[in-house]
C-alpha cells in the first residue's frame, strides 16, 4: 500500500475517534504517538521526531509565531520531554488562549499514548510570541504548573487542509451511527429507561471551567506535572 493511502486511511481512524471523543476530553483507545497522531489530524506530511518538525517544515510548509486552528504547534525538546513533542490547534480563544487536541501527553488511567481533545494550553511568554506556554495536565484537571518552550506554528497548506477535511468528512457517517449506538447503550447502562440525550444534556458545559483555568495559570498556582 502507497503512502498517500496509508495516510487517508490513518486520517478516517482519527476523525472516527475524535468525532466519538467527548469534548475537553480524552480517548482512551489505542496507544499514539504525538508526532502519528498531529501529522494524521492535520494533514501536514512531516514525519519523523516531533522536534525536528520546525526544521523539516522550511521550504515546505509556512510557520509562524500566530495559532491558527488546523496548525501544528511544534515543542522544543526539554530534559523531561527529550524528543519535543507536536500538538494541533483546534480552535483560538483568546491572543493568549487556544485549544488544542494531542496525544501522548497525560497519562490518562495510568497510561499514556492517549488522545486528549479540545484542551486548554495557555501562552505565557513575556512577549506573547507563543514561545512558553502552560498545557492542560489531566490527572490534576488543572493547568500543569510546569513550561515548555515551543519554536512555533507550522501552517496547513491547501492539500494538507483538503486530506484533513476530506479524512473528518468520510468518517463521520460511520461515527456518527456508532456514537449513537453507543449513547444508547451508556444510558441504558446509567440509568435504565432514559434515553441518551437526556444523559448527555446533563454534561457540564466546558466554559466556566476554561476560565477558572486561565485565572489559576495567571496566578502560577497549578499544581506540577
Amino acid at each position: 500500500m502507497s503512502k498517500r493511502p496509508r495516510t487517508l486511511l490513518g486520517s478516517l481512524a482519527v476523525a472516527a475517534v475524535l468525532i466519538l471523543a467527548p469534548t475537553s476530553g480524552a480517548v482512551a483507545d489505542t496507544y499514539w504517538q504525538c508526532a502519528t497522531f498531529a501529522r494524521l489530524a492535520s494533514g501536514i506530511q512531516i514525519f519523523g521526531d516531533a522536534y525536528t518538525w520546525w526544521t523539516q517544515a522550511i521550504g515546505r510548509y509556512e510557520r509562524g509565531i500566530q495559532p491558527k486552528a488546523g496548525a501544528v504547534l511544534c515543542f522544543k525538546p526539554t530534559e523531561r520531554m527529550k524528543l519535543g513533542h507536536v500538538a494541533v490547534v483546534s480552535q483560538v480563544l483568546t491572543d493568549r488562549v487556544i485549544q488544542i487536541t494531542h496525544a501522548n501527553w497525560s497519562p490518562i488511567d495510568g497510561s499514556r499514548g492517549k488522545i486528549e481533545k479540545d484542551v486548554t494550553l495557555i501562552d505565557v511568554s513575556q512577549g506573547g510570541d507563543w514561545s512558553m506556554v502552560k498545557v492542560w495536565y489531566g490527572p490534576n484537571r488543572d493547568m500543569g504548573g510546569s513550561t515548555y518552550p515551543t519554536y512555533g506554528f507550522i501552517y496547513q497548506d491547501t492539500q494538507a487542509r483538503v486530506m484533513a477535511a476530506s479524512g473528518f468528512a468520510k468518517a463521520e457517517n460511520t461515527a456518527i451511527a456508532m456514537a449513537q449506538q453507543a449513547a444508547s447503550q451508556v444510558a441504558a447502562a446509567v440509568r435504565p429507561g432514559v434515553g441518551p440525550l437526556q444523559v448527555l444534556s446533563q454534561a457540564a458545559d466546558s466554559t466556566d471551567r476554561i476560565a477558572a483555568l486561565i485565572a489559576a495559570a495567571t496566578r502560577g498556582d497549578g499544581a506540577g506535572n
